[in-house]
């Protein structure tokens, strides 16, 4: 929360794509954000930093900030751009919650693909067009819903946090084991452990979470 005398941040997006000053531009803005991209593609968001950027570019580190005031705004910028992938959105067709489903599988690939998602959407960000255009969408998508304002936004905020949740279970890859602990301290964990398995049947953990949080916060209870 900021105070009078702690102004908001300026948001990247309120300013012009270069500086006034200083010499003729040797890149613009896009081409910094894709060669941003590219490094965290490659060696995760902990490789992006202005001076990688700049090197990848053949530049000075300094010359870019008269494009970008900080790396936070470089972290938006390539939000906001791998955001535009999200493209073409899926329809409703009638089912807003089949619909929903799709988006949140679409946002599930986006995050496969880009892993460094997970560590720059949590932060406090600065929302671009193409962010608040996937999200004017599944408004849309919710319009029919009758439910309030302030529901559909907790849904679809709750949505972005399960995907999230999923990316990041899926980047962590399986837990280890309990090897050299002595589990007799753990008899429950130990019964769930044992126990002969259920039914096979198959189960879609991602869409059986999507649908159910989806439900809970849009549906009156029966």
């Amino acid at each position: 929360m900021t105070t009078p005398a702690e102004p908001a941040r300026q948001t990247v997006w309120s300013r012009p794509a270069r500086g006034q000053r200083g010499p003729a531009p040797t890149h613009s803005r896009d081409e910094i954000v894709t060669a941003a991209i590219a490094l965290a593609d490659a060696d995760g968001i902990g490789a992006v930093s202005m001076r990688a950027v700049a090197t990848a570019l053949d530049t000075g580190a300094g010359s870019l900030y008269r494009y970008l005031s900080s790396r936070d705004d470089l972290l938006d910028l390539m939000a906001d751009r791998v955001a535009e992938e999200l493209r073409p959105y899926p329809e409703s067709d009638g089912d807003w919650l089949a619909a929903m489903l799709r988006i949140a599988r679409g946002q599930l690939d986006l995050h496969r693909k880009h892993p460094w998602l997970v560590e720059v959407l949590p932060r406090p960000t600065a929302f671009g067009p193409q962010s608040l255009a996937w999200f004017d969408h599944c408004l849309g998508v919710l319009r029919p819903v009758p439910a309030g304002t302030a529901a559909k936004f907790e849904a679809i905020a709750m949505m972005i946090g399960v995907v999230s949740l999923f990316a990041r279970s899926e980047a962590a890859g399986p837990p280890p084991g309990f090897d050299g602990i002595d589990m007799t301290a753990f008899p429950n964990l130990i019964a769930a452990m044992t126990a002969p398995p259920g039914p096979a049947e198959p189960r879609d953990l991602f869409e059986v979470t999507i649908t159910s949080v989806l439900r809970g916060l849009l549906t009156e209870p029966a």
